[in-house]
């Protein structure tokens, strides 16, 4: 198993950053990759809410179905993806710290196919690389704002992809 940990402070309540990362309209919206959501379940929210993911990894689009597992309101959600020979198990937990909230992402890759067995470890590196370029984000979860066209510029540039023509949905001026 490979485990992945970021923790970030953020400048928000702790009732905003966790509603942002456990509905996933709201979380959709704070991360520019994420292109499209399809819900496959008729809950929204909470425990047994499956969905459809579509992001832009690498310049491709890249599909992924995923449960929400645990749900403990302003505390914990557990998302679980199974995905090319391995289980992603995804929690973030929030807690108030001082006037901010710590917002804590623990994923868990356990493969069950040789190829990831042996290959997850040798990618735990990048996979937490861009994780953490992703999370630059989280300033916008306590704005509760999109961000401007620079910043996902910036954010691509770093990412050493260019910006899809596709984010012009997204990309508004604030």
């Amino acid at each position: 198993m490979t485990r992945t940990t970021i923790i970030r402070l953020i400048d928000a309540p702790l009732d905003k950053v966790f509603k942002t990362v456990s509905d996933i309209s709201q979380f959709s919206q704070a991360i520019p990759h994420i292109m499209k959501i399809e819900y496959l379940s008729d809950k929204k929210n909470g425990v047994g809410t499956r969905f459809r993911e579509t992001r832009l990894m690498k310049g491709k689009e890249a599909v992924t179905e995923l449960e929400v597992t645990e749900y403990i309101e302003n505390e914990r959600v557990r998302f679980v993806a199974d995905s090319h020979g391995t289980v992603w198990d995804t929690v973030f937990t929030v807690k108030a710290k001082d006037m901010q909230t710590e917002l804590t992402m623990t994923m868990d890759a356990k493969a069950y196919q040789l190829l990831p067995k042996l290959m997850n470890p040798l990618i735990k590196g990048m996979i937490k690389k861009a994780i953490s370029k992703i999370w630059i984000w989280s300033k916008y979860i306590a704005k509760r704002q999109l961000p401007v066209i620079d910043d996902f510029k910036r954010m691509y540039a770093l990412l050493g992809q260019r910006l899809p023509a596709e984010a012009g949905v997204r990309i508004t001026q604030l």
